[in-house]
């Protein structure tokens, strides 16, 4: 007959293999779930279209906040053959994955310690925990660890107040945030502030930590440091809190003008669609030039270091910013408007970047073609000078009956490939909904006679401007399905629209999909870059239905409050 003991001990390991396999499937579930699973939105301020308070002044407020990753709690290191990766990749793994990892290579051979010591690549231990950690910083391929930093780093909010709605924009310096990660954000603003809306954007520069978890060294998933997120988010609260208590009246004025491809944009896909605008607003105190704040939205990736540069910036948003804030110095340069500027990015898929461009040097002796700091800081510049002299210029007018409306609404988008399964790993955009969906958001904005509208990724300009192409051999032999484009309805009665990108989520490139041209025979000839960084080929007219249906219910402001042209 058995004892008690043996019966316990015959048990224990089935248990202990049922309790861990549980909490496998448990905390497997989570990931997929995420901590937002049940947030949604659907709503327009104010309800019905009508404005519950009279129009008064408009009054804005403004705040920004530093987010430089702090390097002293960071490795630093020294790059042996100069190619701006760290080579002895296993040294970022924590000890047990390395004993892991040394396992397999010894079954495998995968990889080969003797090369990767040769490259003469080495660390200092700053925390002492026996492992690389350095920067990682994100764009373009992975295993780039930061060397240090060129420029600041920035969180910067406006808040807008008007007929009984508050509205806060936000823009980061960030490659792109996740949608749980601003839910969060809204989540910890005080909300006796009666903010009806907060609208985020990232800038999307290439030389800035990752914050989306697949930059982060040759093992993302591994390396990701979630910290700097949770810093990026306590300093936005504290920017969007502050910016709510910085209300004063102000005057708006609004001004377009056209940038051309040369010199400052390259399309590198076909078809070559590109949104030349560069919209402008500015804040001044009422009856008087002095600038509370000037709000830049252009589609341009910041990315003219290239992938080689190792130190953190943001590109040319920095000299644009600055120009604006403070001026542009000569030769050919203009005076700033001091303030604060803000920086939001715009339509950049397709791919809009200056990696191709030739930008002139204000002097007038030549162009700068290589991937270079001067490039950037000539490109900023030259934006700052097209920028201020619109502003200044006879075309600018004054937004006089700035009626505030905002509308927003959840949308799944349906995801495929390397994003859907990504997702239902739980390895990124944390929140998977069955069948394939991902969690997003759209939103539109009317500031008077300005309306604006938000796409949670890389906008395709053709889905907005016009101009999709439906060739033979595409993928899906469908017809122009993102149509009709959206500024033709933002443009039904506003006389200024722009859209802000990578706004409150990054889910990648959002194409036409009769553009979408993965399989051989290749509509231009050869494979073309765009669609490894896509949700699917669903996901483009699911965000242009979205992108209607939200103008749409702004438009409905106009029966009641006109444009006042």
């Amino acid at each position: 007959m058995l004892s008690k003991d043996s019966v316990i001990r015959r048990h224990k390991v089935p248990t202990s293999l049922v309790i861990l396999v549980l909490l496998l499937v448990g905390w497997y579930y989570s990931l997929r779930r995420g901590p937002y699973h049940g947030y949604e939105l659907d709503f327009m301020v104010p309800a019905g279209g009508q404005a519950a308070e009279a129009l008064g002044p408009l009054q804005v407020g403004t705040a920004r906040r530093d987010i430089t990753i702090d390097f002293a709690a960071h490795d630093t290191w020294v790059d042996g053959n100069n190619n701006g990766e760290y080579d002895i990749w296993t040294d970022t793994l924590k000890p047990w994955q390395k004993v892991l990892f040394q396992l397999v290579n010894k079954r495998f051979k995968l990889y080969s310690p003797e090369e990767a010591v040769r490259s003469g690549d080495s660390y200092v231990d700053v925390n002492g925990n026996g492992r690389f950690d350095p920067v990682w910083i994100a764009g373009f391929g992975v295993n780039r660890p930061a060397k240090g930093v060129n420029d600041p780093q920035w969180t910067r909010a406006i808040a807008l107040r008007n007929n009984g709605v508050t509205v806060v924009l936000v823009t980061l310096d960030a490659i792109g945030v996740y949608h749980n990660d601003f839910i969060a954000i809204r989540k910890a603003v005080n909300t006796a502030l009666d903010i009806d809306h907060i609208i985020f954007s990232c800038t999307h520069s290439h030389e800035v930590p990752d914050t989306m978890a697949i930059w982060s060294g040759p093992v993302p998933v591994l390396n990701y440091e979630t910290s700097y997120m949770e810093s990026i988010q306590r300093k936005t609260v504290e920017a969007i809190e502050e910016a709510v208590a910085a209300l004063e009246p102000a005057d708006m004025y609004c001004a377009t003008v056209k940038l051309p491809q040369e010199g400052f944009v390259h399309d590198s896909r076909k078809p070559v669609v590109i949104d030349e605008n560069l919209n402008l607003w500015r804040f001044a105190a009422p009856g008087s030039e002095a600038t509370i704040a000037t709000l830049v939205n252009w589609g341009n990736h910041p990315e003219a270091l290239g992938g080689d540069n190792g130190y953190l910036t943001s590109d040319f948003v920095h000299w644009l910013r600055l120009g604006l804030e403070s001026g542009v110095p000569e030769p050919n340069g203009v005076e700033g408007f001091g303030g604060m500027c803000l920086f939001f990015q715009g339509k950049i898929g397709g791919l809009m970047n200056p990696l191709h461009a030739e930008v002139p040097k204000r002097d007038g002796s030549g162009t700068i073609k290589e991937r270079s700091f001067e490039k950037a800081e000539h490109l900023g510049y030259n934006v700052a000078i097209e920028a201020a002299k619109a502003l200044r210029g006879p075309e600018a007018w004054k937004n006089e009956n700035p009626l505030l409306a905002v509308a927003g609404k959840t949308l799944y988008a349906p995801m495929a490939g390397n994003f859907k399964y990504g997702i239902m790993l739980g390895l990124i955009h944390e929140g998977y909904y069955w069948g394939g969906y991902a969690k997003t958001e759209i939103n539109a904005l009317r500031v008077g006679d300005a309306v604006v509208t938000t796409a949670p990724g890389e906008l395709y300009p053709e889905i907005v401007v016009g101009g999709i192409e439906v060739k033979p051999g595409r993928d899906f032999e469908v017809p122009a399905v993102e149509v009709p484009p959206v500024r033709m309805e933002k443009m039904r009665y506003a006389r200024q629209a722009f859209t802000l990108g990578l706004a409150n989520d990054e889910i990648g490139y959002i194409l036409p999909k009769s553009q979408w041209d993965a399989e051989k025979p290749y509509v231009y000839e050869k494979d073309q870059y765009g669609e490894e960084n896509s949700g699917g080929p669903e996901v483009g007219p699911a965000i242009h239905a979205g992108m209607l249906e939200m103008v749409r219910r702004i438009n409905t402001t106009y029966q009641h409050h006109p444009v006042s042209r």
